[in-house]
Formats: structure tokens, sequence, C-alpha cells
């Protein structure tokens, strides 16, 4: 499965715990992540990150462009509802993209720990029949 991982700034210390947390199973999946998250992603868990530019210079377009081709089968996008920065993904754009391609979309911690553990579990198998139908 391919795992899109996306933070602003003041949610990266947070990305981090929570992919340390849960290594054992992003290790089993191929996890995309912005530049910069995924780069302090990679250093604390040493788990290998598909890297897209960093959020503030197009990394956010390429993240939401793969979400779009429905390549991505589940999102973790960490924000702070409070402190919006113009330089961070645009929360509204990259949900939308997976309501439109039924894509689970985690935006906190505890909806990112049920998917996180479903994932782990088998329950979005049934996103590899969404992709296999896409080919047709």
């Amino acid at each position: 499965m391919n795992v899109g991982i996306i933070a602003h700034n003041s949610k990266k210390t947070l990305i981090e715990d929570f992919c340390i947390a849960y290594k054992g199973i992003l290790a089993r999946h191929d996890i995309y992540a912005t530049g910069t998250t995924g780069r302090r992603i990679e250093e604390v868990t040493n788990l290998r990150v598909h890297k897209f530019h960093p959020g503030s210079i197009g990394g956010d377009k390429q993240f939401t462009e793969m979400i779009e081709r429905n390549a991505m089968d589940m999102v973790i996008l960490f924000y702070n509802p409070n402190m919006i920065d113009p330089g961070d993904p645009d929360v509204v754009t990259i949900v939308m993209a997976c309501d439109r391609n039924s894509i689970p979309v985690a935006t906190n911690i505890a909806t990112a720990e049920m998917l996180v553990l479903g994932l782990g579990r088998g329950d979005l198998d049934w996103r590899l029949s969404m992709k296999s139908s896409d080919i047709l």
C-alpha cells in the first residue's frame, strides 16, 4: 500500500513520534511524504521514504497529483487548525482530492492511529481492488 504522510511545521515532532510508534506497520508499506517531513521521518525511523519537494516549493502539489491519480491508498495529514501558515500545504485541497478518490485520510492523531492499525490488520486491502479496476 502507498501511504502518504504530510505535516505542517508545527506538527513535525508529532508525525515523527507517530512514525516511531508505528514503524513496524509502516515498514511493510511504501511511504510518500513532502521533502522535509520525509527527511525527518527517515532520520528518526530509518524507514525508506519516497520524498517529494518540500511543501512550500511544490511538494504539496506533487503529493496531491499522486492522490488525483488514485495512486495513494491512505493519507495522514497533521496540521494545526489554529495556526495556518501560507507556506504550508493546502489542507482543503488534499482532503477534497482524497474524498474524490475514496482514499482514507486522517487529519488528527486519533484517526491516524485507527487508520494505521487498520492498515496493519489488512482492513484497507479493498484499495487494491479499486486500483486494479482503474487499470481496466
